[in-house]
Parts: structure tokens; C-alpha cells; sequence
């Protein structure tokens, strides 16, 4: 039988973006920490254990875009071989480093990894970066991408440095680049998404995205990169950073991501698994950070195997 032991975490720093903004305070924090028990998150909020912006606030509070939430040591109760990640993702997360100076870290996070722990996942990225760094307590993800997206992942390690990417982003000052296989031809060198997006939750708790006069503005630009029989390899920069921007505008404009199981084609995507895609073709290959330190900072990912052999050889 494993043991179990009591573990604290750090203290966190989070950065309310404009996807958790308008939510109250006690979901938010019980979306995130889905471990602990509600009587401990209303606990803290209670006690002024959580601060947003420096202060004490209600259960009730509704954050806002750019707040800042404290979350304290939480004092977590696990099993003894929960305590390490699987040796696999250590193995991966070690030679996945992009850069790194004294104030932040870029990975180049492969596709299928979580970054951060939550609906079932005991390890995400940033639990496993702390695993490794120990001395780095105060780690914290910069942004998010998703589970199923591989590329390019800002992490701090300190709170100046989460500061000023998060002013940077929030300025736009970060431009985000991604690859992606479309089906069919988008017909045109380059073409303009704006298109407002609104995130909807399934009553079995999935989280859908769909273009919505009443949501969020989005936009992303596409630009045509390489021509094949059925499809198209596109570089896209998103200039808002949405829950699933790309792959519903992709969607939108009627030319959907290769291997995407939620927005995709399913006939399409039953073809491209015979010839070897085994998963999302989306990629955050590149940020471009140029006002960062003294001459600017451009980080880049490149094509990971599976993604090049496959154009490569079935394309």
C-alpha cells in the first residue's frame, strides 16, 4: 500500500487573462486547484490567505482582466508515488529547453503534455519544471497553449520577469507565430481573421469555442507557406491569444486544422491517420519579443520529427 504524506506548495502569483476575467474569485481558484476541498478555498478567502492586487477580497469578488491573485503554501495531501513525475515526462521536459536567462525560460513543449495539473492530469508542464528546479520557487507559467499544440512556452522565474512578459503581452508587444497543415487551399497569399469568439461549457464540462457576435475579439492573420494536393501548410500570428483561436477561425474560413478531433473533419482526418498524422498538425513555432532586454528576443521551435517526416512522405 502507498504512504501517504502531506506536501505544501509555493506561493503563486497568477495573472488573471481576459478568459478567467469576470469570474468569481472562489470558481476560479476551485477550477484551478481541483484538489482542494471547497471548505479550504472559502477557508483562505476567509481568512485573507488569498490577495488580489495586495488585497483582501470576498468570495464573491469577479476578477478582472491583469488582477493579481496571490494563492498561498497549500498544504496538499498526496500519494508517496504521485510525488514524482513519470519518468517519461522528466526524460522529455529536460531536452526541451528553448532558452533560457536569469528571468525567464522558453520550452519547446511537446504535443500531448498538460501545462499545468488539473482534469485528471497530475503533471503538467509547471509541475514538472518545478520537480526539476527546486531552487527556482518562484517558477510560473507566462502563458498557456494547448494540451494537444507542441511549441514555444513562456515560463518565469522570477516575478520582474513574469511582469514584463505579462505587460508585454497585454500590449501585444509578443507576436506569436504558429504552423499548421489546413485542408484544401486557403486561396490567397495572405487573409485576415476577426472574428469575435465566444467559450461555451458542455454539460459534460467540455469546453467549446465558437465564433459569436456576443464573445471576445480575435484575431489572426494567415499567410500561405506551401501548396499540396489537399492541403496547406500556413504560418499564423495571433494577435489576441483565445482558448482555441485558430482552430475555430481555421474552421470559420472553412479550412480546418489536419488532425484536429474537436473542430476537424472527421472523414479528412480518418486519411491523414492511414498516412501517419497521429495528432494535432498545430505547432507555436516562434515569438518575437522586441522589446525585451536590450536588443530584443526572438525564440523559436522548430518542426517537430513526426510533423516534418510526415510532409515529407504523405503530403
Amino acid at each position: 500500500m502507498s504512504r501517504i504524506q502531506n506536501k505544501k506548495s509555493p506561493v503563486q502569483q497568477l495573472i488573471i487573462n481576459s478568459d478567467d476575467a469576470s469570474r468569481r474569485i472562489d470558481n476560479f481558484i476551485m477550477s484551478r486547484f481541483k484538489e482542494l476541498p471547497r471548505t479550504r478555498v472559502y477557508q483562505m478567502l476567509r481568512r485573507g490567505e488569498v490577495r488580489v492586487n495586495k488585497g483582501r477580497v470576498k468570495q464573491s469578488y469577479r476578477l478582472q482582466k491583469d488582477d493579481i491573485v496571490r494563492i498561498p503554501p497549500m498544504l496538499m495531501v498526496t500519494q508517496e508515488e504521485q510525488g514524482r513525475p513519470p519518468a517519461y515526462l522528466l526524460a522529455m521536459l529536460k531536452s526541451a529547453l528553448l532558452y533560457e536567462d536569469e528571468h525567464i525560460i522558453a520550452l519547446n513543449k511537446p504535443a500531448g503534455i498538460v501545462v499545468h495539473s488539473g482534469s485528471g492530469r497530475s503533471f503538467g508542464v509547471i509541475e514538472v519544471l518545478r520537480f526539476l528546479r527546486p531552487d527556482d520557487s518562484s517558477l510560473q507559467l507566462v502563458h498557456r497553449i494547448d494540451q494537444a499544440t507542441s511549441g514555444c512556452l513562456l515560463l518565469s522565474k522570477t516575478t520582474r520577469g513574469l511582469r514584463q512578459l505579462h505587460q508585454a503581452l497585454r500590449s501585444r508587444q509578443v507576436e506569436k507565430h504558429y504552423m499548421a497543415l489546413l485542408k484544401g487551399n486557403i486561396g490567397q497569399q495572405e487573409c485576415r481573421i476577426d472574428m469575435p469568439l465566444q467559450k461555451n461549457t458542455m454539460l459534460s464540462g467540455e469546453r467549446l469555442v465558437q465564433v459569436d457576435a456576443q464573445g471576445k475579439s480575435a484575431v489572426s492573420r494567415f499567410t500561405r507557406m506551401q501548396v499540396f494536393q489537399h492541403s496547406c501548410l500556413v504560418n499564423i500570428v495571433i494577435e489576441t491569444g483565445r482558448t482555441h483561436q485558430i482552430r475555430v477561425h481555421s474552421r470559420y474560413m472553412g479550412h480546418v486544422i489536419a488532425g484536429d478531433d474537436k473542430y476537424g473533419d472527421r472523414d479528412f482526418n480518418k486519411i491523414l491517420r492511414r498516412a501517419g498524422l497521429k495528432r494535432l498538425f498545430l505547432h507555436a513555432s516562434r515569438l518575437e519579443l522586441p522589446d525585451y532586454a536590450e536588443n530584443g528576443l526572438s525564440i523559436e521551435a522548430p518542426l517537430p520529427t513526426e510533423l516534418q517526416e510526415f510532409l515529407q512522405q504523405h503530403v
